[in-house]
């Protein structure tokens, strides 16, 4: 079973400091073991680049796993070869084992398909429950179908689901609430949401490039200025499809961006040349709550401001706390977004959260994810 327990660990200590993305498997897990079989699991960590890195080791993930079940998960240091290959021998109907991180071999990466037949030689069905590395065409998250039956799991399941029906068969209207810091980041998901929303919301750093499109001073903050005919061109096509695109009307700016920083609020047309935006302001969140009670499908990827950093939080919170209050199909995607809803507590009111950042971004673009895209083929055949 492929799982994405690539989840934060603090520097200085090495515990895990979010484990969203492994209480989000256990219900495969769970289903999986209370049916009798072996679950052997597999997931990378971090970025060791094909080498072995002792603080990348899966062992703190199998404790924190191991708590979580109320059972025992057995490790094995190694995913492929003989030590893999005899801790796979000697478990029992109902155990878990987790193998080392996929990652301190280069072949992982590489989708090397004698990697692929080695990993999948430890077991006899394939679930992937991944979606955080259904963007990825790797040897456990591609190559693996191609030498066995394959399936999703539940999360996988999950997270298709409710992104494919906010695509294909949203209920009207349709809004998307689109932040972050980069414009460049968003350009593919902004274009392919236009063809499908009803209205758009616009915040965080990305906004400021819109509003230095349209003229506007925007003092210090962050701007993309190769992209201001790409911003341009994009609120052309709103008011062309008849899309309500709405951007901040006042701003928290500061001068620095730090805890204590003096701020103040401003409207968009008297941004300081000194100062910077942060969040959006009181006006704007109102507009935004406004919109988000007027619709019964929301996708939202990215923060409208600097979340991390009290009180220039206030703004993503509203959206949280409007999405939170609204009966609408709510959808939160993008890492640093879920992260924001968790942060407020609001994570449970949402209807679905997804774990995957960089995968469900490229869902939302458009983009065939080839982790899921496997699974809608053929079963493989050893």
């Amino acid at each position: 079973m492929r799982v994405d327990f690539n989840v934060p660990l603090d520097k200085r200590t090495g515990v895990i400091s979010d484990d969203r993305r492994i209480r989000a498997t256990l219900p495969t897990i769970q289903w999986l073991v209370k049916g009798g079989a072996k679950v052997i699991l597999m997931s990378h960590l971090g970025r060791p680049n094909g080498q072995v890195v002792e603080q990348l080791g899966m062992r703190p993930i199998g404790i924190r796993l191991g708590e979580l079940l109320g059972c025992p998960v057995m490790f094995v240091e190694d995913c492929v070869g003989e030590v893999a290959e005899a801790a796979v021998a000697a478990l029992a109907p109902g155990e878990v084992l987790l193998l080392e991180n996929l990652r301190f071999h280069p072949e992982e990466e590489a989708n090397d398909p004698l990697f692929a037949k080695r990993l999948a030689s430890l077991g006899d069905l394939y679930v992937d429950d991944a979606f955080g590395t259904a963007h990825r065409a790797h040897a456990s998250t591609e190559g693996v179908a191609h030498f066995l039956p394959s399936c999703a799991g539940f999360l996988m399941a999950k997270e298709v689901d409710y992104l494919s029906k906010a695509l294909e068969n949203p209920t009207k209207p349709f809004l998307a609430i689109t932040g972050g810091a980069k414009v460049s980041d968003k350009l593919k998901l902004l274009g392919n949401l236009m063809e499908k929303v009803d209205l758009m919301l616009i915040g965080g750093g990305m906004a400021y490039t819109f509003l230095k499109a349209q003229g506007l001073e925007i003092g210090t903050s962050i701007c993309e200025g190769g992209l201001l005919e790409e911003a341009r061109q994009i609120l052309a096509a709103a008011k062309d499809k008849g899309v309500e695109l709405l951007l901040p009307v006042d701003l928290v700016v500061a001068s620095r961006l730090e805890h204590g920083s003096p701020y103040e609020t401003v409207t968009v047309e008297r941004i300081p040349v000194e100062m910077g935006g942060v969040d959006i302001g009181p006006q704007t969140r109102a507009l935004f709550a406004d919109r988000i009670r007027q619709a019964k499908t929301v996708v939202w990827n990215g923060p409208v401001g600097v979340f991390e950093i009290p009180p220039f939080d206030a703004g993503t919170r509203s959206v949280a706390e409007a999405l939170a209050g609204s009966d609408a199909t709510t959808i939160v995607g993008g890492g640093d977004t879920a992260a924001a809803v968790e942060k407020f507590g609001l994570a449970e009111r949402m209807s679905h959260v997804s774990t995957g950042g960089g995968a469900s971004l490229e869902f939302l673009e458009g983009r065939a994810l080839p982790g899921v895209e496997i699974l809608r083929g053929e079963p493989g055949a050893a």
